[in-house]
């Protein structure tokens, strides 16, 4: 993975911060890598999206993104990949056109998904948009990451395929107690 030693670093310092955190798991933690840091440099996005891309494996017609950290993500993976995607609200629109809708743009039945996703630390929200899919009709073929955070990585999440461009020990951090 050619991407690996050129985005850890850059991530690292555009993204990881240090201090006390509560992470959503509900865990402290000493460091804290805060995606909107890295996603909302136009550069370092690119380069995340061009490496996310590489990860889609053939035959996805779509990708998906969690509300609202996955969006960049998605919509800079799409532009790398010519696919179109869908946006996974955590919970369905109470209001205007897309009332009770908890997907966002066009879905067909049957379709096979790519998940991107940010940072995983459960994995909760990532296997939730997931499974929103299923019940709506399409396969979800991966679920893939920027970011995972989890002590035990593997290639599940969930029940679905997993990837990660990066874990914790490609940042080079310390975990401190």
């Amino acid at each position: 993975m050619s991407w690996v030693p050129d985005l850890a670093p850059r991530i690292r310092d555009a993204a990881l911060l240090e201090g006390d955190f509560v992470l959503s798991s509900g865990e402290r933690s000493s460091f804290y890598v805060d995606k909107y840091l890295f996603s909302t440099e136009p550069n370092l996005l690119r380069d995340v999206a061009d490496a996310l891309a590489e990860q889609i494996p053939e035959g996805v017609g779509r990708l998906a993104g969690v509300e609202l950290g996955a969006v960049p993500l998605v919509v800079a993976t799409a532009l790398a990949t010519g696919l179109p995607y869908v946006i996974v609200r955590k919970s369905a629109k109470e209001h205007g056109s897309s009332a009770g809708r908890s997907i966002e743009g066009n879905l067909e039945t049957g379709e096979r998904i790519a998940l991107v996703e940010d940072v995983v630390t459960t994995g909760t929200q990532a296997v939730r948009a997931a499974r929103n899919l299923l019940e709506a009709g399409t396969e979800v073929v991966t679920i893939v990451a920027v970011l995972d955070r989890r002590e035990e990585s593997g290639g599940e999440l969930g029940g679905f395929p997993f990837r990660a461009l990066l874990r914790m020990d490609d940042l080079r951090v310390v975990k401190r107690n």
